[in-house]
């Protein structure tokens, strides 16, 4: 890494920011309920080496609506045969435990955040579709990183999105949009490039009261 890249990297708050971006069935004809997450990625980036360590990834089956929409293969990439046969949420969510506690991420003493595009991802789709299928969410999920926040916080402008920020940033978007592994590596590099910049990372969101299913 070049010197000039870190003489601006300042002590952060947690040990591991977690970038994480789902992808869930939709249409753009009908309203999906519920909408079922049918990719999940996460990467581990180390905020004093600027690495990403690790990564998880995973396709989930949807249960309900089974059937991927044209839109929403148009729109993610996600083609039928990547989610059939795949595990459900609940099996995924036990997979994605296994390999925070792999990674030491629930050591004792180890901090650590998630950091998604928006707050969508954890205050408004993980908790309806686990409240939908009675499934109860580990408590790490319930506070989060929006990282449209963050990015505000350095330039002063709230961004629309991913891609408006890669463009302030002078970042090249990398792979296929609204692909969520491609996605997640799109975020890191501007979480990268926020740490570069000498940001200090803080939660920004968090769950107030569970979600109820309806």
């Amino acid at each position: 890494m070049a010197e000039s890249s870190t003489t601006l990297l300042k002590p952060q708050i947690f040990d591991y920011l977690l970038v994480l971006d789902f992808e869930a069935t939709c249409d753009n004809q009908t309203k999906l309920i519920p909408q079922e997450i049918i990719e999940f990625p996460v990467l581990k980036v180390n905020p004093v080496t600027l690495n990403v360590e690790s990564t998880f990834h995973r396709y989930v089956c949807p249960q309900v609506h089974k059937e991927l929409t044209p839109f929403c293969i148009e729109l993610t990439g996600i083609i039928q045969d990547m989610v059939d046969g795949q595990p459900s949420l609940q099996e995924v969510l036990q997979e994605f435990d296994d390999w925070m506690k792999q990674e030491g991420l629930l050591n004792e003493g180890v901090k650590f955040a998630f950091v998604t595009c928006g707050d969508w991802d954890l205050k408004l789709m993980l908790p309806k579709q686990c409240a939908y299928f009675h499934i109860k969410p580990e408590d790490y999920f319930n506070q989060w990183i929006n990282l449209k926040r963050s990015f505000s916080d350095v330039t002063s402008i709230f961004p629309q999105g991913m891609m408006p920020m890669l463009s302030q940033l002078k970042l090249k978007h990398q792979g296929r949009h609204h692909s969520g592994i491609d996605d997640c590596k799109n975020i890191a590099n501007i979480v990268i490039e926020l740490l570069k910049r000498g940001y200090v990372f803080k939660y920004t969101g968090r769950l107030k009261q569970p979600v109820h299913s309806t």
